[in-house]
């Protein structure tokens, strides 16, 4: 849990594969008991994330603190639990409430549980604009590539995979 909660709280603006993936392959080695949010709360109790993620980026180290903090106070404390618990709009709506957690980061973050999400980034977008679709709103914009994924008989987040991978090689 302690790389799902590091990986939606510091994954915007950076190059995932490059920067990202590698940060967090470290902190599972070095981190054994985050596998649970009580275990990575108990980490970030003793432990600077910003080191163990040698990553210096306050707003997303505050981020992470607070998802983990948040999902702590309301019993999740597995990748089930949350896979469960954000199938309930209530429970969206309070992980929203955390600074640097927008639609995106949520749908994100149900991808990394098993949910199947669209999460629009600028990677869709711009493949979106490629594609002809005008400049959407996110939820109109998740609306078209949901559609796409049904008339194609695709999973919505294969879809999504797939054009992001795409976009983010050719960027």
């Amino acid at each position: 849990m302690g790389a799902v909660i590091c990986d939606v709280s510091f994954q915007p603006r950076c190059n995932y594969e490059r920067a990202l993936r590698p940060r967090l392959l470290r902190l599972q080695l070095s981190w054994p008991d985050a596998r649970t949010v009580r275990g990575f709360q108990r980490q970030l109790a003793t432990r600077d994330l910003a080191v163990a993620m040698e990553f210096n980026h306050a707003q997303k180290v505050a981020t992470a603190h607070a998802i983990t903090d948040l999902l702590a106070a309301h019993g999740v404390d597995t990748r089930d639990d949350l896979h469960t618990w954000l199938g309930h709009q209530v429970n969206r709506a309070a992980l929203r409430t955390v600074k640097g957690v927008g639609p995106k980061s949520i749908d994100y973050i149900g991808n990394l549980v098993g949910r199947s999400h669209v999460a629009v980034d600028v990677h869709l977008r711009a493949f979106a604009v490629d594609a002809g679709v005008p400049n959407l709103p996110y939820d109109q914009l998740r609306a078209v590539y949901e559609e796409a994924a049904a008339i194609l008989g695709h999973d919505k987040s294969g879809l999504e995979h797939t054009v992001w991978r795409y976009r983010s090689e050719a960027a």
